[in-house]
């Protein structure tokens, strides 16, 4: 299960929102049309069951079981699925995630969209524990960032937590983070700060990317500065300047093989866009048994 945290909840109105517009699509409901899969249609007779295995094909971390299930379940009620292992869990290649059962026409056609989605959020899962796992022993806590699939965000981070993350902020709506842009326009560092406590905020972090905003940040009362795209000798040097005022995150261009050594320079937190951007599928099939 995920290290040190708490077992993450799926936001189930977004997951049957993601689901339903997956389903819609494949089958042409989207466009006006009844929804039907032409080919299970057609060569599969109504009265036929089927029985199949949803097993990793390689060694994963698993995320989006509980949404392959309800996938099967909005498309054939009806359903049987046994989950032999929960988000979370890493597993070996040849692992029998699940058994599904149940009218054959109704879980083929819900066959790929289970599919799509366990792989993609298993494969977030997978990349975010590596990282995870790279700076254990460090106190640095990895997290999230909003580069996500558009329309894929409270999953994807869902995903994120199941492979050992915590979540930055959920979106603009949630969280004060002062941008390169932001301070330009209003003129400096301590400025934003203060617009943002005049505006009743708090939590505010200031993306720093020189050690004068960083020092200015920390004067000015900022909840955490975000080192951006810093060696790890000028993360150093700015966590000895904020002196424990603030929180520090460092973010931009973090890889596995760069991550240690930032963590081990002392700051808190430690950002990677790509654990949702760009983390490659997880290999998943569902055969017939």
């Amino acid at each position: 299960m995920p290290p040190d945290s708490e077992l993450p909840q799926v936001d189930w109105d977004d997951a049957r929102r993601v689901i339903l517009s997956a389903l819609a699509e494949d089958t042409g409901a989207d466009k006006g049309g009844p929804g039907e899969d032409v080919t299970s249609a057609s060569v599969i007779p109504a009265e036929l069951c089927f029985k199949g295995v949803i097993e990793a094909r390689h060694a994963l971390v698993v995320a989006g079981l509980p949404v392959a299930e309800e996938v099967f379940r909005l498309m054939v009620p009806e359903a049987r699925f046994i989950a032999n292992v929960a988000d979370g869990d890493a597993v070996a290649a040849g692992t029998v995630l699940a058994v599904v059962e149940g009218p054959a026409r109704g879980l083929l056609t819900a066959e790929r969209t289970a599919l799509n989605l366990l792989q993609l959020l298993s494969g977030i899962a997978s990349l975010t524990r590596l990282y995870v796992e790279r700076i254990a022993g460090t106190g640095c806590t990895l997290l999230d960032t909003r580069k996500t699939i558009p329309g894929l965000r409270r999953l994807s981070k869902y995903a994120a937590r199941c492979g050992g993350a915590r979540n930055h902020r959920m979106g603009l709506f949630d969280g004060v983070l002062i941008k390169d842009n932001h301070i330009a326009v209003c003129g400096g560092v301590a400025a934003a700060v203060r617009r943002a406590r005049e505006a009743g905020r708090s939590g505010i972090e200031v993306e720093c990317d020189t050690i004068d905003q960083v020092a200015e940040a920390a004067a000015a009362a900022a909840d955490i500065v975000l080192l951006d795209n810093m060696a790890p000798e000028t993360l150093r040097r700015a966590v000895a300047v904020v002196a424990g005022r603030c929180r520090t995150e460092a973010s931009g261009g973090v890889t596995l093989d760069t991550i240690r050594a930032i963590a081990e320079t002392g700051v808190d937190f430690v950002s990677v866009g790509r654990i949702t951007q760009s983390a490659p599928a997880a290999d998943i099939g569902l055969d017939w048994s």
